[in-house]
C-alpha cells in the first residue's frame, strides 16, 4: 500500500494535528512532496516534532523517509487524489461523454494515414491465419472485435488475450501469417516479446498503438493511435473509440479486397440467421 492510500484510509484514526498534516498532504500535494519539515509543520499548524511522530506512525523512519515514499506516489499521479469536480447530472455526464468521444474520433480522422490502413488490410486479405492478440481490458476487447469483424469475411482468424497462448501460437505460426496486436500505452512487454517470436517465425506483425513505443518498434507494421485523454479519471477512455473504428475500416476495406469471398461468406451467414432467428432479412446486415 502507498503512503498516501495509508494516509486515506487511517485518517479518522488520527489525532486533530495529524489530521491537518494529512489534509495538506491529501490536498496540496505539491507543495507537500516539495517542503521542509518546517514547512509543512508551519503550514499545519503544528511542531515540527508533531511532523515527525506524524511520519513514524506511518512507518517511515523520519521525515527524509517519509519524503521518499511520498515522492514515489508521484508515479501514480496527484490527479487520482484530488480529481478535481464535475457536473454529475446524467444531462452533463451524457454530453461529457459523447462529446469527447467524437473530438478522439475527430482528431482520429484528421491524422488517419489510408496508405498504411491500405497495407495492413492487404497483408490481412491475403493472410492464411490472422492472430489477433491484446490484454488488459480495452485491448482484449479489441482482439476480439477483430475476430468478430473478419471471420464473417471468410479470413481464418483467433484471437487471443492470454499471453502464454499467445506465445504458443506466435510460435506456431508460418510465414503466410500475421499477427495483429492492440496495446493503448504501447508498452505491453508481453506484446513486445510475442511479436518478436511471431518475427523469427516468419509472421508479418501488426501493431495498433502508441508511436515510437515498445510495441511499435517491434511491429514490422504500425497503425499508430497517440489521443490525449485529459484528466477526469472516472471517464471511460475516450481512445477506445477510435481503435474500434479503426477495426471497422480496416475490416470494411478487407471485404472490399475480398468482395467475392466477402460476399459469399456474409451471405451464407446471413441465411442461416434468417433461417433460424430473423425470418426475414430486416435485421442488421452484419450482425
Amino acid at each position: 500500500m502507498d503512503i498516501l492510500a495509508r494516509i486515506q484510509n487511517e485518517q479518522e484514526q488520527f489525532s486533530q494535528s495529524e489530521k491537518r498534516i494529512a489534509e495538506i498532504l491529501l490536498n496540496d500535494f505539491d507543495f507537500a512532496v516539495n517542503a521542509s519539515i518546517v514547512e509543512l509543520a508551519e503550514r499545519a499548524e503544528v511542531s515540527p516534532p508533531t511532523v515527525t511522530r506524524f511520519c513514524r506512525r506511518l512507518n517511515c523512519q523520519n521525515y527524509a523517509d517519509f519524503k521518499v515514499q511520498l515522492a514515489k506516489t508521484m508515479f501514480v499521479g496527484a490527479r487520482y487524489l484530488n480529481p478535481g469536480t464535475k457536473s454529475t447530472a446524467p444531462a452533463d455526464v451524457a454530453e461529457d461523454i459523447v462529446t469527447k468521444a467524437q473530438n478522439a474520433l475527430f482528431l482520429f480522422h484528421r491524422a488517419f494515414d489510408p496508405a498504411a490502413a491500405q497495407s495492413v488490410a492487404d497483408i490481412l486479405s491475403k493472410s492464411e491465419m490472422i492472430y489477433a492478440f491484446g490484454s488488459g481490458g480495452n485491448s482484449s476487447m479489441i482482439a476480439h472485435e477483430f475476430q468478430n469483424r473478419l471471420f464473417r469475411l471468410g479470413l481464418r482468424i483467433t484471437s487471443s488475450t492470454d499471453h502464454h497462448m499467445q506465445m504458443m501460437q506466435a510460435a506456431a505460426a508460418r510465414p503466410e501469417d500475421s499477427v495483429i496486436g492492440s496495446s493503448f500505452s504501447g508498452r505491453n512487454m508481453e506484446l513486445v516479446r510475442v511479436f518478436t517470436m511471431a518475427r523469427e517465425a516468419g509472421a508479418t506483425t501488426i501493431a495498433l498503438t502508441q508511436a515510437d513505443s515498445p510495441v511499435a518498434k517491434a511491429a514490422d507494421h504500425v497503425l499508430a493511435i497517440d489521443l490525449p485523454e485529459g484528466n477526469n479519471i472516472f471517464r471511460p477512455t475516450s481512445t477506445r473509440f477510435v481503435y474500434l473504428a479503426l477495426v471497422d475500416i480496416l475490416a470494411n476495406l478487407v471485404a472490399y479486397q475480398n468482395r467475392a469471398q466477402s460476399t459469399v461468406a456474409l451471405r451464407h451467414i446471413k441465411h442461416q440467421l434468417v433461417a433460424y432467428r430473423d425470418e426475414d432479412d430486416k435485421q442488421l446486415l452484419g450482425d
